[in-house]
């Protein structure tokens, strides 16, 4: 066997063409379908932003009430029983 490129080209028979694959399920519903993505609008990505900060910041304020506030901790670990 020689090193490098070969001087002559082998054409592969490309048997993927004679396969007939019988879709299920939802790939069926969704074989002829065409589905295009929009990107959101400024109002839609202000709202989405907002409650991804919003619900960070509640973590951070409920995970510090739980590190300091013996009460809260006391009431979170009874509630996880």
């Amino acid at each position: 066997m020689e090193k490098g490129f070969a001087d002559k080209e082998e054409k592969f028979n490309d048997n993927r063409s004679e396969l007939v694959t019988n879709k299920k399920g939802i790939a069926k519903f969704l074989e002829g379908k065409q589905f295009t993505y929009t990107l959101p609008g400024k109002k839609q990505i202000n709202i989405f932003g907002s409650l991804v900060l919003g619900l960070n910041l509640i973590l951070i304020i409920v995970t510090l009430l739980y590190l300091n506030n013996e009460s809260f901790h006391d009431f979170i670990f009874n509630i996880g029983r």
